[in-house]
C-alpha cells in the first residue's frame, strides 16, 4: 500500500488544477501551506529537488477551527484559494496507530480481517469507523501498522471540501509526515516531533520509510517548559525514553544504532538539545523551523509529491 493513507475515501483524481495545499489538522486550526507549483511537477524531478522548491517557494496560513466546523473553515480556505486541490495530515487526536498481527488472508480480504484485529483495542463499533494500514519496511515483519479513524467524522471532512469545490487528493498520519524529513538518507535517525497539547512523537525513520513509533505521555507541555524546568529533571526524563527506544531498535529490531537525535519541537529547542546532547554519544539536532505545524503541513505537500513521482498512477 501506498504512503498515502485512507485513499479511497479521499477520492484520488486528475485535475487540472496547479495550486496545491498542504493541509495540518489540529485540534484548533487549520495550518495551510501554498506551494507555488505554477510550473508543475516533473516526471524526472527528483524528490530532494522536489523538496527544495516546497521549502523555498511557499506560504503559510492558519485558520480558526473547533474540531468540527468543518464547512465553515474549508468555506474561507476557499475564499482565499478558490479551487485548489488539498493534501491533508490529521492531527493525533483525529486517528489511532495500533500494531496487529498481519491477517493471514488475501488482499482484497485484508482490511475486512483487520477490522476484527482491532474491534477489542477500540470503544467504538467496527461497523463506525474508516480504517487503512502499512507495512513495515522490515523484511519477515508479521506485523502491520493498522490507523483508525471515525468515518463520520472523516466523511464529513472530505464532503465539506467538496462542497466548497476544494478537491481532497490523499489524507495522511504524522507518523508518516515526518518519513519525508531525511527521504534520501540510508542511515537511521531517532525523530521527536511534538506539536501544542499533543503527547511526544518519537519515530525512528530511514530512506523515507518508518521503522518505529511510539507515543510518549508525560510530554504534552514541552513547547512551553522553561529552561530551568528542562534542567530541573524533564531531560533526565526524556533522554530515559530516548534511550528506550533506540534500545528496542537495536536489540528488538536488530537494527544499527541511529546516526543523530533530530528535535522538531517548538519552544527552547535549542536548549533542550545541548541538554539531551550531553546524555547520548549520537548528535542532537534542532531542526530550523518556523513551527512545527507548518514544518508538517509543507512535509504533507512533499509526502504526496513523493508518491506521485514513484507511481504511475493511483489507486481509486
Amino acid at each position: 500500500m501506498e504512503k498515502s493513507l485512507l485513499t479511497r475515501l479521499a477520492f484520488w483524481q486528475n485535475s487540472n488544477s496547479k495550486l496545491e495545499l498542504g493541509i495540518y489538522v489540529c485540534p484548533d486550526k487549520l495550518v495551510v501551506y501554498q506551494a507555488n507549483n505554477s510550473d508543475g511537477i516533473s516526471s524526472t524531478e527528483t524528490e530532494s529537488h522536489v523538496g527544495e522548491r516546497l521549502e523555498t517557494e511557499s506560504i503559510t496560513h492558519e485558520f480558526a477551527f473547533n474540531g468540527s466546523n468543518w464547512s465553515s473553515v474549508f468555506a474561507s480556505i476557499a475564499k482565499q484559494f478558490k479551487s485548489a486541490q488539498l493534501h491533508i495530515t490529521l492531527c493525533s487526536s483525529f486517528y489511532q496507530l495500533l500494531i496487529v498481527d498481519k491477517p493471514n488472508v488475501e488482499p482484497n480480504e485484508m482490511s475486512q480481517a483487520l477490522l476484527w484485529s482491532v474491534k477489542d483495542m477500540v470503544t467504538q463499533a467496527v461497523t463506525d469507523l474508516h480504517i487503512d494500514y502499512f507495512d513495515s519496511p522490515l523484511p519477515n515483519s508479521t506485523k502491520l501498522s493498522v490507523v483508525v479513524t471515525e468515518r463520520a467524522r472523516l466523511s464529513a471532512m472530505v464532503l465539506a471540501a467538496q462542497e466548497h469545490h476544494l478537491q481532497v487528493l490523499g489524507i495522511s498520519i504524522e507518523e508518516m509526515a515526518v518519513t519525508g524529513l531525511f527521504e534520501q538518507d540510508n542511515q537511521a535517525r531517532l525523530i521527536l516531533c511534538h506539536t501544542p497539547g499533543q503527547e511526544l512523537l518519537l519515530t525512528v525513520v530511514k530512506q523515507g520509510q518508518l521503522y518505529m513509533q511510539r507515543r510518549v505521555r508525560g510530554f504534552n507541555k514541552l513547547d512551553t517548559v522553561s529552561v530551568d524546568d528542562l534542567a530541573m529533571g524533564m531531560v533526565d526524563s526524556l533522554s530515559l525514553e530516548l534511550q528506550r527506544s533506540m534500545d528496542y531498535f537495536e536489540s528488538q529490531l536488530r537494527q544499527a544504532p541511529v546516526v543523530s537525535i533530530e528535535l522538531l519541537i517548538n519552544g527552547q529547542v535549542d536548549k533542550l538539545a545541548e541538554l539531551v546532547s550531553a546524555n547520548f554519544d549520537q548528535k542532537v539536532n534542532a531542526m530550523a523551523i518556523d513551527t512545527v505545524e507548518a514544518k508538517i503541513a509543507l512535509l504533507t505537500c512533499g509526502e504526496f509529491y513523493r508518491v506521485d513521482t514513484r507511481e504511475s498512477g493511483v489507486q481509486t
